[in-house]
């Protein structure tokens, strides 16, 4: 149990140097979401019943408010370290919950723009990583290869990046679950069994190093 706290402890704290890095202010911010908070839930309650009260009311909720900001910074940080590197997108993919099935790599070009397959309840993803002009041509030779091999699967495209039309990492679970849910999950383990036979792509990209956790549950920690 003292392990398992220091290690939780000890993340927290490579995460805030990590954060701080990017965020100079996050001390300000976080503190500024605790005292906010505080204050919005704390004066009101003082106000109609004590202070006593107001207090053990409000130490949590600003405590809440300021976890909640500081993990949304560490978050945006996090995928500031690995933007921009071949494999990014299926490395954040991997640590979403519900159930998504990530390939990375499954069609590379020489300028390293990586295309990535990825299984879940809408179907088949294909998420390219790269300048839109030529990825688009990635994208449409990997979805003529997939529908040859699952006519009657759904597939979708998206880009990562930057540019008009794309999606940043930060955007990427939003675009992700908001497509239709057209598979169960005896449906998506067959279409993962049956590309896994088939594919004949080289071996996936390594997933990116650096500070951004490459762990689901390192990563999901960084969340709470």
């Amino acid at each position: 149990m003292l392990k398992k706290i220091r290690s939780t402890l000890s993340s927290i704290a490579q995460n805030w140097k990590m954060t701080q890095r990017r965020y100079p202010t996050l001390p300000l911010e976080v503190g500024g979401f605790f005292l906010l908070a505080a204050a919005v839930v704390g004066v009101p309650v003082a106000i109609f019943l004590n202070w006593p009260t107001a207090i053990l009311v409000a130490l949590p909720i600003g405590l809440l408010a300021g976890t909640f900001w500081f993990s949304r910074r560490a978050m945006r940080a996090a995928y500031g370290q690995i933007e921009g590197q071949p494999g990014a997108a299926a490395a954040v993919i991997g640590s979403f919950r519900g159930g998504w099935v990530v390939t990375p790599g499954v069609a590379v070009n020489k300028q390293q723009d990586v295309i990535s397959r990825v299984v879940g309840k809408p179907g088949v993803i294909l998420v390219s990583e790269g300048p839109s002009s030529r990825v688009t041509h990635l994208l449409a030779n990997e979805r003529k290869k997939t529908a040859r091999w699952l006519p009657d699967i759904p597939i979708y495209e998206i880009q990562v990046g930057n540019e008009e039309g794309q999606v940043t990492l930060l955007q990427l679970q939003r675009s992700l679950t908001r497509l239709p849910r057209n598979l169960r999950g005896g449906e998506i383990t067959q279409v993962r069994r049956r590309l896994e036979a088939v594919s004949q792509h080289a071996n996936p990209l390594p997933v990116p190093k650096g500070p951004m956790p490459t762990s689901p549950r390192q990563m999901r920690r960084q969340r709470t």
